[in-house]
């Protein structure tokens, strides 16, 4: 699907926003997906793509709508993950994957998504998990480390829980940090 994984050199920060399982034994649907890919040796975001996902069965599964805004009329027209998983295994296969806390949520969901429609999931070059990174080198400053504390911590204004604008947050807490942690080295 496109170039080798040898060219792509780019980060792939992505999230995902999901259901929330209402019962023992169900799993979580993605109501949304959203990446930017990034320059390493730059920073600057390169492309982006979002979009809300339509799950299989709209009616059995219960919505945070309270957290994210996604209703059940939001998501009616939206295509299927059937209809974008090309598009995200183009964006995801053979690339650095990056998010906060993805290694146990994101890349798990996206996993199982690709599973249910029967394709082959994307694999990542390697994954950079900011939640597990900035919690080991960048200590207790900012209390549990969740996405919402740092952006606090930071000063760059509320998490919106909507996948783009999550992942958009996600790259400049890290960049805040990095940039803290550097000075640390430097001047301390």
């Amino acid at each position: 699907m496109g170039s080798s994984s040898k060219d792509k050199f780019e980060i792939a920060f992505f999230d995902v926003e999901t259901t929330m399982p209402t019962r023992p034994g169900q799993g979580r649907a993605i109501l949304e997906f959203g990446a930017i890919l990034v320059c390493p040796r730059t920073a600057v975001e390169l492309d982006s793509y979002s979009t809300l996902v339509k799950p299989a069965d709209i009616f059995l599964h219960s919505f945070v709508s309270r957290a994210n805004g996604i209703t059940r009329d939001a998501l009616a027209s939206a295509p299927t993950f059937l209809h974008i998983a090309d598009r995200v295994y183009e964006l995801l296969h053979g690339r650095i994957w990056a998010g906060h806390n993805i290694r146990s949520f994101d890349c798990v969901r996206i996993r199982e998504a690709f599973k249910e429609i029967g394709k082959p999931a994307p694999e990542p070059k390697d994954t950079l998990d900011t939640f597990l990174l900035l919690r080991r080198s960048f200590g207790n400053r900012a209390a549990n480390m969740e996405m919402d504390t740092l952006a606090n911590y930071f000063k760059l204004g509320k998490q919106k829980h909507r996948s783009l604008a999550d992942v958009r947050l996600n790259l400049e807490v890290f960049q805040y940090c990095a940039t803290v942690l550097l000075w640390v080295i430097l001047l301390f």
